[in-house]
């Protein structure tokens, strides 16, 4: 079954708003990660940029969306599955992809992020892992 805005909106205790059923609409229909201009680029209606930073600052406290670092140091945004957020910290074990011939970035969520045995006295908070190369769309 399709999840809807509202419902996920709901569930995460957030106000239903226009903004944020909008966005959360964009990222619902999008198979990749979005930048910050993707979704104002994609916004029929105008909302300020600090409207669409916050409401995307809002969607990652509550474990809607996460973030993918890139190389090009912009940071993208991508829809959590349901097991993303566990007990208040976002669990994202997953590798993401990033095309060199479009520039999507998509989410591997079957594929897992390999176990990296870390020296005596290390402790890791977070991995993440980019494969960059062509995808299936572009090969």
């Amino acid at each position: 079954m399709k999840k809807l805005s509202g419902d996920i909106l709901k569930s995460s205790a957030l106000s239903i708003t226009s903004s944020r059923t909008k966005i959360l609409d964009i990222f619902l229909s999008s198979p990749t990660a979005l930048a910050h201009q993707d979704i104002e680029l994609k916004c029929k209606e105008k909302y300020d940029r600090v409207t669409i930073y916050r409401t995307l600052q809002t969607f990652m406290e509550k474990g809607i969306i996460h973030t993918i670092p890139s190389s090009d140091n912009i940071t993208r945004y991508a829809l959590c599955n349901d097991e993303c957020i566990v007990a208040g910290h976002h669990h994202d074990n997953h590798v993401h992809f990033s095309c060199d011939a479009c520039g999507k970035t998509i989410c591997l969520d079957d594929t897992q992020i390999p176990t990296v045995k870390l020296p005596i006295g290390y402790h890791a908070h977070e991995i993440n892992m980019i494969v960059s190369g062509v995808c299936k769309t572009c090969k």
